[in-house]
């Protein structure tokens, strides 16, 4: 491969590049090790599976808010200030994280919630400052490259799941005793370290859009009001759902920023592509991100083994890392929404057929197949955004980010961890009622406009699981304590010994209904996720033939003009 004068802008690109994917990666050490220890805050603070869902959707909601707030200030405050802010939030989040214990014995299950839940929103606070850099950074200094680029740094985010996985396997042997999940959760500090030595004292360039004239309204207007429409829909359900406003407030707040942005922009409606292709985007990030929150611990219950489970989990994200190096080519054969028709297909196909998968055999044919689908539909899907939406700089390719990020945050890690809730309930009440009532949740769980759902005690099952051992233990440690446990805390703990006294009478013939629920469960919600990639695949294909009938999908410059060949195969060489 040979270098040309304008493949690269910088002198400094390639550190740039770099520096990107490891703070990419350090999220996805961030959210492998969080997928591996979600158990043991089951077990230690009582939490369902949709409390947990809603911990690591919060996680992920924050990540879209921030991408989309820094996208608007990325051209105005800079590159460089972003990311040293993205380091400090980072560096913050792991404080706030590592307290819940004490919060815990300070306020019981709700200020633990708290502290989790907030402090992956911050964490999610950093990976959205980072994320809403990297992209348009790594788009201005490879312009014609967007593709292969763009996979390159989002290789990153695999690299951080399987350095993740891999801590987390060892750290979580089945039948011991695993390693305290603060430890295990404060490895992803290792590569925010080593971006931020990486990044300090660089020179960082002005967005491609910013350098060629474009004012800033004129950015703006090229997501117009239908894109801000897209991302105002998901922010009212964010006011709703995570900040507890009451629906109609929450989405009048929503339209009220709608107002505002449709006043900056002089009342463009923007572009009807690029809308849909948010659209799209949400269901991206509903399929990829929010089955990761999910798929070690489902196909670990179908292999019968956590460790197994993370393993498979590691080996697709293996198999993304390697496949991300070379989208270039692939998309030289082809083309981006070709790319993205075939991804589609498997993605949908593998999430059926792991639904339906027995054995480790299968589980691996199942999630090979999925791995593969997902491997290129987020960094594919920024890349076209940015080719056919240059002008809008930093703004377009955020709002790409943002979407799939809150989606994935809102819909995608609630609604399957709801769906398991609801399936697993079901089966286990139509099986045994009494065994039921024994594992029920205190109260109901909700999604969206679904019928509320009482789903099992991840804290009951845990207890269950181990024979009441570390149950008893935590109350001995707490009684010891005295006053520094609060009260609530300490009945809390002594009413569920209580109900473990009762319920070991029953735990041998229980255990196997409750371990069958919640396989089925899984199941369910890995077969109706698999819907969101099939359709996925027409609307692909709808805008496959939308650029057909216009001559030809063409990557466009920030003049509008296009580039006379579909970016490939990368005009500079470059080192792993």
């Amino acid at each position: 491969m040979t270098a040309t004068p304008d493949s690269v802008t910088v002198p400094n690109a390639k550190r740039l590049l770099w520096a990107g994917f490891m703070a990419i990666l350090a999220a996805g050490v961030g959210f492998s090790i969080r997928a591996g220890i979600l158990g043991q805050w089951a077990e230690q603070y009582g939490f369902t599976q949709t409390d947990l869902g809603r911990i690591t959707g919060g996680g992920l909601t924050g990540f879209g808010i921030v991408i989309l707030i820094s996208s608007l200030l990325a051209d105005k405050v800079g590159f460089g200030k972003l990311m040293a802010s993205a380091f400090l939030m980072h560096l913050i989040s792991a404080v706030l994280t590592l307290l819940t214990g004490a919060a815990y014995a300070a306020g019981g299950k709700s200020l633990a919630f708290q502290c989790l839940f907030w402090g992956m929103f911050l964490f999610a606070v950093g990976n959205g400052i980072a994320e809403a850099v990297v992209n348009p950074l790594v788009a201005t200094l490879f312009p014609k490259d967007k593709t292969h680029y763009l996979n390159i740094l989002h290789a990153g985010w695999p690299g951080g799941l399987i350095a993740g996985g891999l801590a987390s396997y060892f750290m979580n042997p089945d039948g011991a005793k695993p390693i305290g999940w603060q430890i295990q959760i404060s490895l992803f500090l290792v590569p925010v370290v080593l971006y931020g030595l990486m990044m300090l004292g660089q020179k960082f360039p002005a967005s491609e859009a910013s350098a060629s004239g474009i004012s800033y309204k004129d950015m703006l207007g090229e997501l117009g009001i239908l894109g801000a429409f897209v991302i105002c829909a998901l922010l009212g359900l964010f006011f709703q759902n995570d900040l507890g406003i009451p629906h109609f407030p929450a989405f009048g707040i929503a339209a009220a920023l709608l107002a505002v942005f449709a006043v900056a922009t002089g009342f463009r409606f923007g572009h009807l592509v690029l809308a849909f292709l948010l659209l799209v985007h949400a269901m991206v990030g509903y399929v990829e991100l929010g089955t990761d929150s999910w798929i070690g611990k489902i196909t670990g219950t179908i292999m019968d083994s956590k460790q197994n489970g993370l393993l498979l989990f590691v080996y697709t994200s293996a198999l993304m890392f390697i496949l991300r190096f070379f989208a270039g080519p692939i998309v030289e054969k082809t083309s981006p929404l070709g790319l993205l028709m075939v991804s589609a297909v498997f993605g949908s196909a593998g999430l059926t057929l792991l639904s339906r998968a027995d054995g480790i055999a299968m589980c691996v044919v199942a999630a090979s197949i999925y791995g593969i689908g997902k491997t290129f539909l987020w960094p594919t899907m920024l890349a076209v955004v940015s080719e056919q939406f240059p002008k809008g700089g930093a703004i377009t390719i955020g709002a790409a980010g943002g979407v799939g990020m809150l989606s994935a945050g809102l819909l995608g890690g609630p609604g399957i961890g709801f769906f398991q809730d609801k399936n697993a309930s079901e089966h286990l009440r139509e099986k045994s009622p009494a065994v039921y009532e024994r594992y029920m949740a205190a109260g109901p769980n909700k999604f969206l406009w679904l019928e509320p759902v009482v789903g099992l005690d991840g804290q009951k099952i845990g207890v269950m699981e181990n024979g009441g051992k570390d149950a008893r233990r935590d109350l001995g440690v707490m009684k010891e304590s005295g006053a520094s446990v609060k009260a609530d805390t300490l009945a809390t703990q002594e009413k569920l010994v209580q109900w473990w006294d009762q319920a070991e009478k029953t735990a041998g013939e229980d255990a196997p209904l409750v371990k069958d629920a919640g396989l089925f469960g899984g199941r369910q919600a890995l077969q109706l996720t698999a819907f969101v990639p099939l359709t996925m695949f027409f609307c692909y294909l709808l805008l496959n033939l939308y650029y057909k009938a216009k001559g030809g999908y063409k990557a466009k410059n920030v003049a509008g003009d296009e580039f006379p060949d579909l970016p490939g195969m990368p005009s500079e060489s470059f080192e792993a």
